[in-house]
């Protein structure tokens, strides 16, 4: 680690961005002042082509840039822009097969894996059982290790078939009973043995020799304690079956991540990849905010997903409604004051006005927190979406309207009136309202040119993707077409003057080195220690996309470590072909690096790899290259 520590020495500070050449067609010129003089700078041929896979896309994979150039770059970026004429790539739709809960409704999520509360109703004699067999046979065994775990009898005990204190116990935890099927029946003793104390892939050999017929007895022959440490090893299917049986709840969060890396590994529609995460960022939900971790799945597809080049205001109204929006800032709680209140009642009020929906909507989703606005329109605001709520939200319910909870007052909304007496119009209205303020067209186009131009992107450009967003009203596909074609977007100033964020630090390392995923569960779990776990930003505001979020000597550490273990393949899941590197290294150490990066390296670089191969072993040095390689500044500038 000290070693490692020292050679990171010389990769800090991040080097500047490099400079070049030349336009592409239909690019607009940078009208620029002064301070962004370097937005007028166009790039080189050679650069342009690494800009447009390290902006586009989430990092090339190999032979990504001679595709570009065969292709051209304006049909390449109208097929990014238009996904729906690219067919997508089929491997990705084989890898995302098992994840079952991606597919599901929300109500369909919480029934087929359910929360510990519901194991208990069953348990207790509370809820009846699920008609599904596969469903049931799993509730069964889960509510009888609820009763041994607690110790307790259910309410009319051996009415309920199959759930009954021991009757079905599986080995649980701190219970000394045989279990249902044992585990020789399934394995041999010399497998028994490596499960127990072999190593990490002879372990991993002997799980996905299990048979798909034997996984569910394979799991339930286990302790509880032993099917966790058996999640990191096993393959896709069968690490689902053992995380179902301990908390199915974890199941949703886990498919969720991996369906997120996997579609931004392998996809073919980088470009609408790209759009999901940043749209989904935009609009951001917490997953592990009670009911959500069943509706965030949903919300994904359903609200973010279908609308990110199509027309703002869809897109906000699909996010407005969506239950796992309207849990998350409490709005569906939020009532308007009850109808012939006595001002003096003595009964409490257990519902009243919220207005965290309303001021994030504001701030965050609309008019940004200059826009113009003030408390006193985030309350109006509020009251447009009071009624706005979920059926049984806790149960897996979707959206519904309670005129009963409505405000229905008269409300004034950035000096819009409307109308008392109305219902569940008001909050369309407000939205039509926030949605086509030119306050909107300039924060939306300024968040999405901070995320793929630069921290600070000059105005002009800003300006003009405004503009287009009011004159197209609030056509996403355009406007993202106005900044992708624009002079600053192939500036000098714009090349690799971004930092990759965790997330795409991990993706981005993957696709160079042409990995192939089976399971994406460790990846996840890689981005979540670097700093930014999928889906769990607790604050609104979404992850930042500014440098200064990610730049850090810490940061770096921790992603050359990961970088190191990938090009060792030392992560479960993802299996690296280090066959060309190795002859790469025998005719030029350095040709790893140039291969990984489509570019010399620095001379920081060149120093790092140098120093990090002394007493190194032959057969350790491709690997080593490739892991300072991606683990150095350069690689983590997009």
């Amino acid at each position: 680690m000290k070693k490692l520590a020292a050679i990171l020495l010389l990769l800090l500070p991040f080097a500047p961005a490099e400079a070049g050449g030349k336009k592409i067609k239909k690019i607009k010129p940078a009208d620029n002042p002064i301070e962004f003089r370097a937005f007028s700078q166009p790039l080189s041929d050679d650069d342009r082509l690494d800009h447009a896979l390290a902006r586009l896309t989430f990092g090339a994979r190999p032979g990504d840039r001679s595709q570009l150039e065969r292709i051209g770059f304006n049909k390449w970026i109208e097929a990014q822009l238009h996904p729906e004429h690219a067919p997508e790539n089929p491997l990705l739709a084989g890898r995302l097969v098992p994840l079952e809960s991606l597919r599901l409704n929300i109500h369909d999520t919480y029934t087929h894996y359910p929360p510990p509360q519901a194991i208990a109703a069953v348990a207790r004699g509370k809820s009846a059982l699920p008609d599904d067999p596969e469903l049931r046979a799993l509730v069964v065994r889960l509510a009888d290790r609820y009763l041994e775990r607690k110790q307790v009898a259910p309410k009319g005990a051996g009415t309920t078939p199959g759930v009954a204190l021991g009757v079905l116990s599986n080995f649980p935890d701190g219970a000394d009973l045989e279990p249902r099927v044992h585990i020789g029946d399934i394995l041999t003793p010399a497998e028994i043995a490596t499960l127990r104390s072999g190593k990490p892939n002879d372990k991993r050999r002997v799980l996905e020799g299990i048979p798909t017929a034997k996984r569910v007895d394979f799991t339930w022959a286990l302790r509880p304690a032993q099917r966790r440490q058996l999640f990191n090893l096993a393959p896709v299917e069968l690490r689902r079956e053992l995380m179902l049986s301990v908390s199915p709840q974890t199941v949703v969060a886990s498919d969720l991540s991996e369906g997120k890396l996997l579609r931004a590994i392998y996809s073919t529609h980088q470009l609408q990849e790209l759009m999901v995460d940043f749209w989904f960022n935009h609009f951001n939900v917490f997953l592990n905010k009670g009911a959500d971790r069943y509706m965030v799945p949903t919300y994904e597809r359903e609200a973010i997903r279908p609308h990110v080049f199509g027309k703002f205001h869809d897109l906000l109204f699909a996010t407005a409604k969506s239950p796992a929006m309207l849990f998350y800032l409490d709005n569906w709680q939020s009532a308007g004051p009850p109808e012939n209140e006595r001002p003096n009642a003595s009964r409490r009020r257990q519902r009243g006005l919220n207005e965290n929906y309303g001021r994030e909507l504001l701030e965050l989703h609309t008019l940004g927190v200059d826009g113009g606005y003030t408390q006193k329109d985030v309350v109006e605001v509020a009251r447009c979406f009071t009624g706005w709520t979920i059926a049984a939200p806790r149960k897996g319910g979707g959206f519904e309207y309670n005129d009963k909870m409505h405000d229905h007052g008269q409300k004034v909304v950035l000096g819009h009136v409307i109308k008392a007496g109305g219902g569940m119009s008001d909050g369309l209205k407000a939205l039509e309202i926030l949605a086509r303020h030119p306050s909107t067209a300039h924060f939306i186009s300024l968040r999405l040119a901070q995320r793929f131009v630069s921290d600070n992107p000059p105005p002009s450009l800003v300006n003009r993707m405004a503009k287009t967003f009011r004159k197209s009203d609030g056509d996403l596909r355009k406007v993202v077409e106005t900044m992708i074609y624009s002079g600053e977007f192939w500036s000098a100033a714009a090349y690799r003057a971004k930092v990759k964020s965790p997330f795409e630090m991990v993706v981005s390392a993957v696709r160079a080195t042409n990995a192939d995923v089976t399971s994406a569960f460790l990846l996840a779990n890689e981005v979540r220690r670097l700093g930014e776990p999928l889906y769990g930003k607790l604050e609104p505001t979404g992850y930042s996309a500014a440098n200064a979020e990610w730049v850090s000597s810490a940061g770096l550490l921790d992603r050359m470590n990961f970088a190191l273990a990938l090009a060792n393949n030392r992560i479960p899941g993802v299996k690296t072909d280090t066959t060309t590197w190795e002859e790469a290294a025998q005719k030029d150490p350095l040709g790893v690096a140039r291969a990984l990066l489509a570019r010399d390296p620095s001379e920081q670089t060149k120093g790092a790899i140098e120093k990090s191969l002394n007493g190194a072993r032959p057969g350790q040095i491709p690997s080593l290259i490739a892991g300072f390689t991606l683990g150095s500044p350069e690689f983590q500038k997009r």
